[in-house]
């Protein structure tokens, strides 16, 4: 850790954040048969982490998905699904990210689902930062945040390592 970083949220608080949530999508879905989580990649180990969760505390069938594209360039048309979307037809998707900042990724990561009959699609986060820029908001969130622009946000997922930081 560097002296221009501070700790937001350590490994405990993490867990509890997605425990609470695991149970507030549960509480919201509890007639349904299965579920989809859909990770995006910064958001794919957050995404395993939840699904890990609800197992736990739900009955129903749940499926992990992983979306491809690039945060960089998400306009690009190489946006991807590990499943064939058509697959989720008639079922809810939650879609995953670990800081929602402008709404930007979330908006362009439905795409493959766009086209696809979903009952609903909801989403969860980690960390809102509340720079919406394009109208996604979380329905599921772990923290608020208000930052700058300047700042930035960093979710470690990694074994060694549970941690939510500002720079």
């Amino acid at each position: 850790m560097t002296s221009t970083e501070t700790r937001i949220l350590n490994k405990q608080q993490i867990k509890q954040k997605i425990s609470r949530i695991a149970y507030e999508i549960y509480e919201n879905n509890y007639l349904e048969k299965k579920l989809y989580v859909a990770g995006i990649p910064s958001g794919y180990k957050l995404a395993g982490l939840l699904v890990k969760e609800l197992k736990k505390i739900s009955p129903f069938e749940i499926k992990l998905l992983k979306i491809e594209l690039d945060k960089d360039k998400p306009s690009a048309e190489n946006i991807s699904v590990d499943c064939d979307p058509e697959e989720l037809h008639g079922n809810v998707l939650i879609l995953v990210d670990d800081v929602l900042h402008t709404g930007k990724t979330f908006l362009h990561s439905l795409r493959p689902f766009l086209d696809v009959d979903v009952k609903k699609i909801e989403t969860v986060v980690l960390v809102n930062r509340s720079h919406k820029l394009f109208p996604i908001s979380s329905d599921y969130t772990g923290y608020e945040l208000s930052t700058t622009l300047k700042d930035h946000i960093e979710v470690v997922l990694d074994a060694g390592e549970f941690g939510v930081y500002l720079y």
